[in-house]
């Protein structure tokens, strides 16, 4: 074969590997398609004149077979997208795994190998959901954390900024899963006691359980780094330790007002239903008083 042979067929070779080394492009409305489909998908968000951009779409076009196969996901790339705001307050590049539809950020280095073995790891979501019903138990918060150290996410359905950071949330809960608990809690709904009980006054916040002692999270800083930095020994230098709270009784959360607002949804006939065995009871305890505070009378046997 003579050398000008070998150098077309080089070249072919070469024009062919650089073809399959192609990630899928995909629109707002393709993505958001297949995002809420039954499959799991590796999107890398990409912008216009951006050098980490193209390195990033270069290591994943390269793994992008090996993400497949190990992962069973498709691999997309979402160009100039608007989504990238829903799941990264940083921008572009970002690379996510949606595992049915829950976002896990990678925050690596923009290696293929790390990043097929980052996500590969983080098949099932590290990050736990708890209640006001599983808090305590969980936890063992009030008893000096047996159950190992939390790192605690309260959320609201209405903070916009909360939805930004679930992917980078369950990013943390990936890197830290083998040394600390990472949990999320709903403040306003699920976990509404429990966010009273901590004395969470606005979403997001976080804390961290450790050791029986209350750690608040003060940075401004929503970075996968800054939470496992914080997590790991930050938590010594920029916050003061706490006392937990106990957990909350049953009188704690529900009160007459309450009470009184909730049998009133039924109707006037429950509340006036209500409203008279209070009276009774009423006229019941006075009674009683009357009875103690009454001069015994004197029979013929005491003159």
């Amino acid at each position: 074969m003579s050398l000008f042979c070998k150098i077309v067929i080089f070249i072919f070779i070469g024009i062919i590997c650089e073809c399959r080394a192609i990630i899928e492009r995909v629109d707002d409305s393709d993505l958001i398609h297949i995002l809420t489909g039954e499959g799991d998908v590796v999107a890398l968000f990409t912008r216009t004149n951006c050098e980490e951009c193209v390195e990033y779409e270069r290591v994943i076009a390269n793994a992008q077979e090996e993400l497949k196969q190990t992962l069973d996901a498709s691999v997309v790339q979402a160009h100039d997208s608007n989504l990238i705001h829903i799941y990264d307050p940083s921008r572009e590049p970002a690379l996510l795994y949606f595992r049915r539809g829950i976002p896990i950020l990678y925050t690596g280095r923009i290696n293929g190998e790390e990043i097929v073995h980052f996500f590969s790891d983080n098949r099932e979501p590290a990050v736990k959901e708890l209640s006001d019903e599983t808090f305590e138990h969980l936890t063992q918060a009030s008893s000096g954390a047996t159950t190992g150290d939390w790192f605690i996410f309260f959320n609201s359905a209405e903070c916009v900024l909360c939805q930004r950071l679930y992917a980078i949330w369950e990013s943390v809960g990936g890197k830290l899963k083998r040394k600390i608990n990472v949990a999320r809690v709903n403040a306003l709904a699920a976990g509404l006691s429990t966010a009273k009980r901590f004395n969470i006054v606005s979403a997001p916040e976080f804390i961290l359980l450790r050791q029986g002692k209350l750690y608040r999270y003060t940075l401004k800083e929503f970075t996968p780094k800054a939470f496992i930095d914080f997590a790991e020994g930050g938590f010594a230098k920029t916050s003061h330790p706490e006392r937990v709270p106990p957990p909350a009784s049953l009188m704690d959360d529900i009160s007459v007002k309450q009470i009184l607002e909730h049998v009133s949804s039924y109707g006037p006939l429950p509340l006036a239903i209500v409203g008279g065995l209070a009276l009774i009871i009423l006229i019941y305890v006075l009674k009683s008083v009357c009875k103690s505070t009454e001069k015994p009378k004197k029979t013929k046997k005491d003159k």
